[in-house]
This record gives C-alpha cells, structure tokens and sequence, in this order.
C-alpha cells in the first residue's frame, strides 16, 4: 500500500533524492567507493559541499550579496546558543511564537538580557503577534518564520532596523520572500530539505566580528566560513542529501514553483477544515501554516473511527503535538498534492459515518 507520509519531521524526501543517495552510500559517482567512507577532504565530497552552499544561496537569491552558506552540526538547538554567541553583545529583542522559538530565547540569556518584543504565550500560540516595535538600539531581532507544533506562520515579515535573525527550520525553500532582509537564517535540514544531520546556517558577513567575548572554535561562524564548512569532518550523507533535494527542487522551477504547489495544497486542506463541521482549526486562520496544519475533532467519540480510517488509507504521521493534541498534517516540499488529496477523502468519508 502506499504511504502518506505527514511527518513533521524527519521530513518526507523526493523519491528520485532518495534512489540517487541510496545509490551513492554503495558506489559515489563510480569510483567503488562509499558517499560514507571516502575522505571529507577528497575531491568528491568537496564539490558536493561546494555544490550544495552554491545551491542554498542560488535558490534564496543570495548569490553576491555578501552571504556565506555554511551546513554545520547540531541541529537548529545549537543555532539558539551560537546565534548569541556571534551577535549579542548588550541586549537582543525576540520574538516568541511557540516551543522553539521559547527555547532560543532560553538559551540566549545565558549571556545577556532578551527582551521579547511580543509574545502569543497567553493563547497557547494560536497566532503571530503583529504590531510591535523593534527598539532600534538592539544588537538584533530573533523571529521563528513557522512553528510547526502550532501550524502558524509568519506571512509578513517586519522592516527591521537592526538584524534581523530567522529561524526558518520547517519552512525554508518553500515561499518566496525577500530572504536579503535577514542577516542570518538558520535551518535544521530534516525539516524540508534532507536528512536529520546538518543545518543551514546563511550568514551575512559583514555583521559578525562585533562580540567582546571569546567564542570557542566550533561555535564561531567565522571559523567555518574560513574553512568552507570544513572545520570539523562534515555529516557526509545529510549533506549529500540535501544537496540532491536542492538540486531536484532547482529543477522543478525553484522557490516560485513549489511555492504555487504548496499553497494548492494548504487550500485543499483547510478548505475541508473550514467547511466538515467534525473539524476546527487550531492556528488563527490569517496566519495559517502552509507546511502544517493543525486541527481538532469537534467530536473526540470519533478519534478511534478517524484514526483506523487513516491507518487502512495509508496515511501516516498526522498525530499532533501534545502541547496542542488533534492532528497535525506536515506539507512539505516533496508531499505530493495526492497525498492532501486522500486525507481530505478520508475527512469527508467520515462526515458521512458520523
């Protein structure tokens, strides 16, 4: 049977991404070699990293605008502490929109004083606060673009007047936004690119090198732009993998495709939401994630009924997060429109069951 998988992550890769890395963990490009056991400094891994940091700024429209496109380790958790550690030096306004972005604001006062600009705590993030004001005598501004527990997102980013720093981990190549109005975007890649393993970190030059303290080597984002993501020995397969799903997406017509195939699929689902009285939306409908939508039963007698409805359709990873309960439908890049498609069906089949 085939599966409709909506995990929020590891996220669900393009086939094609998946042959060619399965492929190349037997025999990298003919040489008889594993992509998992030849050298990080040989000359095939190095094209791929270059290959892949080329990629990231090309889709993002980043190419010669002082950028640097790093893919280090650690996940987006260690972005919250590293982000501080290169830019705070006084005092930093962040915006809190949901568990991650409560986490880097947690980590980031280890060194100084966070202010937060504005908060939707008080309604267990159900929207993206607006309105605010960033105070121009901050070191930088921290935003989360999706929560992918809470299914909001950002849709109109602020003009700000210091930095401005973008956690874009469950949303990152899948809209098109002018990505030069951050300074620096970080990313886990097992969210909507590749494998869990490495993060995309996109850095603006010229605003590092500003900090007082002492920043250790494997923390310092200069470091690693010296070293062409080479610092340390570099997650091989992730990297690899994300590399061929920017490739695939480049193909495909890049951000401004996906982007229309993404929202088709977002307007499946909360048109089903919205309409089948047996479902309500948990996230505010103006901010509405398009890579995940979250919802509830209005009838918990029928979850048992829904739940084997989805089982014997082949739909997979929709439970939601316990901070929010319900279910949650992750739409990522490669999640094919029929896949949306058979969750709806299945909605609507269960209108007539109840």
């Amino acid at each position: 049977m085939k599966k409709h998988n909506f995990s929020a992550g590891p996220c669900i890769l393009p086939k094609e991404v998946l042959l060619k890395s399965s492929e190349a963990v037997m025999d990298l490009n003919g040489s008889g070699l594993s992509l998992i056991e030849i050298s990080h400094r040989s000359k095939d891994f190095v094209d791929i990293m270059e290959k892949a940091r080329s990629l990231a700024l090309e889709l993002l429209g980043l190419e010669g605008k002082g950028y640097k496109a790093l893919f280090l380790q650690g996940g987006a958790s260690t972005q919250f502490l590293m982000v501080a550690l290169n830019l705070l030096e006084k005092r930093a306004g962040y915006l809190n929109t949901g568990t991650w972005s409560k986490k880097a604001i947690k980590e980031a006062k280890i060194f100084d004083d966070i202010y937060e600009v504005a908060s939707s705590e008080n309604a267990n993030y159900n929207y993206i606060p607006k309105g605010y004001e960033i105070p121009t005598e901050y070191d930088y501004f921290h935003c989360t673009s999706n929560n992918t527990i809470y299914g909001t997102q950002i849709k109109q980013f602020p003009d700000c007047p210091i930095p401005m720093v973008c956690d874009m981990s469950s949303d990152i190549f899948s809209r098109q936004i002018d990505y030069s109005k951050f300074d620096l975007i970080y990313a886990g890649a097992q969210k909507n690119m590749g494998p869990a393993g490495t993060t995309l970190v996109i850095v603006k030059e010229d605003i590092l090198g500003k900090v007082s303290r002492h920043i250790p080597s494997m923390m310092d984002y200069k470091v690693h732009i010296n070293k062409s993501s080479m610092f340390n020995t570099p997650p091989v397969f992730a990297v690899y993998t994300s590399m061929l799903t920017l490739e695939w997406l480049k193909n495909l017509g890049g951000i401004a495709a996906i982007e229309e195939e993404n929202e088709k699929k977002a307007r499946l689902i909360y048109s089903e939401i919205d309409l089948n009285p047996l479902f309500k939306g948990f996230a505010a409908k103006e901010d509405r994630s398009f890579m995940n939508a979250t919802f509830n039963l209005t009838n918990d007698n029928l979850k048992e009924t829904f739940d084997d409805m989805c089982l014997e359709a082949g739909i997979n990873g929709i439970n939601g997060h316990r901070s929010v309960g319900g279910y949650r439908a992750s739409m990522y890049n490669a999640l094919p429109y029929e896949s949306v498609q058979v969750l709806v069906e299945v909605m609507s089949e269960l209108e007539t069951k109840a």
